[in-house]
């Protein structure tokens, strides 16, 4: 009988590799990844995004790592989480859903790798902050993952470098 697979979210601040990083460990390990998906949701919207596109956003996060833990793999990676969500309802709208927080707790993950800003911050159509607010709200990200009690490790460097550091961090699992 396979076990619980072990749930590794990679997250950090816009424009820190998160999607190459995850894509490279899925593919290392053999595993099936969960995208980021609220980038492919807002790169649909023909306006700007509101409060309900982030619930809508937030409960296929649930939903797609809910359906990739069913497979019982030995790893699970997921590019991005609830947490980045959470703190974007609460910078863009000033309020969360009653449920958000509940849901955070109810779906324990393993270990977070936070991609450190060490890379240049690149502009796309989606992307709205670099600067001074990308680190603050790397730092945000940081304290609301201690918040909720999650093993956290920073992962830095370039490419290759980048990638080696992420796996030995996985190493501690």
């Amino acid at each position: 009988m396979k076990t619980e697979s072990k749930i590794i979210v990679i997250t950090g601040a816009e424009s820190t590799g998160k999607s190459a990083l995850c894509e490279w460990l899925a593919n290392h390990f053999q595993v099936p990844f969960v995208p980021e998906f609220a980038r492919i949701y807002v790169e649909k919207l023909n306006r700007h995004y509101n409060y309900n596109d982030l619930e809508i956003i937030a409960r296929k996060q649930i939903q797609q790592l809910s359906e990739l833990k069913k497979e019982k793999l030995p790893l699970v990676f997921a590019d991005t989480w609830l947490i980045i969500t959470q703190i974007w309802f609460e910078e863009v709208f000033d309020r969360v859903p009653d449920w958000l927080e509940s849901a955070i707790r109810k779906n324990p993950i393993d270990l977070f790798l936070v991609c450190d800003t060490d890379l240049p911050w690149e502009p796309d159509p989606v992307r709205e902050n670099g600067g001074e607010k990308r680190l603050y709200l790397q730092n945000r990200y940081i304290e609301t993952i201690k918040k909720y009690g999650f093993r956290y490790k920073i992962v830095r460097g370039k490419n290759e470098e980048r990638f080696q550091d992420a796996l030995q961090h996985l190493e501690s699992l």
